[in-house]
């Protein structure tokens, strides 16, 4: 009774297909996340084009994203959720976590809010689905809750894309025309967009992180063992942290994002040399197609953002 797979006969490798598809659930909900975090910062950058003539070029480049692109990058990025294992999961989400913060005490807010919501996209995935993980370890009914999860977060970004695609296509004509409620209240509240962001992304990386932790220290035997695994991750997280904000004071622009993930995830590949598994190391590379994944297929919204 605690699981679809209960209520079925023992049989050879039954288990490890339940497995699969709960790790396939926590990866879609995972995906579903990224995918309203991305429409609605689409809606609130083309917000803030619209009107401006300077920025036209970059409106028009919002709108010509092709739609049926997204359910292609749901599924993909579905895909390398799953794949990824919980323990890599968690050390890019403490690894976001400490790059975010440092980001903020450094820059403060404004214009670099946007960019770095967009660079948590892979992470925030890792994040909801080491929670998902963490909360539902041992939960009755394991897999109808991940069920009812999945469907409540594919409703929730199926919304958010067509508020993306209705605001891309009638926003103008409805703010001026003052004829769409959903229109008026994004022209006096759109404003707020990055807020709800950033409150929802906080209170999402709390939760993620201290699911992190207690999924990595479950792995340990004895103190010492945990002390052998932090002391070099937490020197290795530092530098890079530092490595990072030195250059992204030095130099801007596109390459500078995909060399700061490459140099990232070669951090944590040298790191789990020397402390991790060979399981951990195969997860390193999935995670790097995720996070080239993600910043290819936001890049209109980057360059949008480094324009501001």
């Amino acid at each position: 009774m605690f699981s679809l797979g209960s209520w079925l006969p023992a049989l050879p490798g039954l288990a490890w297909g339940w497995a699969l598809l709960d790790a396939l659930l926590q990866g879609l909900v995972g995906a579903c996340a990224v995918s309203v975090l991305c429409s609605l910062l689409k809606v609130y950058l083309y917000i803030q084009c619209v009107n401006k003539p300077e920025r036209q070029a970059e409106k028009e480049a919002i709108v010509a994203q092709r739609p049926l692109l997204e359910p292609l990058h749901v599924l993909v990025l579905t895909g390398v959720l799953a794949l990824v294992g919980s323990r890599v999961a968690a050390l890019v989400v403490l690894e976001f976590s400490l790059r975010a913060v440092s980001t903020v005490l450094s820059l403060g807010k404004g214009a670099h809010s946007s960019q770095l919501y967009l660079l948590c996209q892979y992470s925030l995935g890792c994040g909801v689905s080491c929670s998902l993980s963490f909360l539902l370890e041992g939960a009755p009914h394991r897999s109808w809750n991940l069920v009812l999860a999945a469907g409540l977060a594919g409703l929730l970004a199926l919304h958010a894309r067509r508020l993306a695609r209705h605001v891309c296509a009638l926003y103008e004509l409805h703010s001026r025309a003052r004829y769409c409620g959903i229109c008026i209240l994004l022209l006096a509240a759109g404003h707020g967009i990055p807020r709800l962001l950033r409150n929802a992304l906080a209170l999402t990386f709390a939760v993620a992180d201290l699911a992190a932790v207690e999924l990595i220290n479950r792995d340990f035997l004895s103190t010492g063992e945990a002390v052998r695994f932090w002391t070099p991750l937490t020197i290795c997280y530092t530098l890079l942290v530092v490595y990072m904000q030195e250059e992204s004071r030095q130099s801007t622009g596109k390459w500078l994002v995909f060399r700061t993930v490459l140099v990232r995830i070669g951090g944590l590949f040298i790191l789990l040399l020397t402390v991790g598994r060979w399981t951990d190391i195969l997860h390193v590379f999935v995670s790097l197609l995720g996070e080239l994944w993600c910043l290819l297929r936001s890049g209109v919204l980057l360059e949008s953002c480094w324009r501001q």
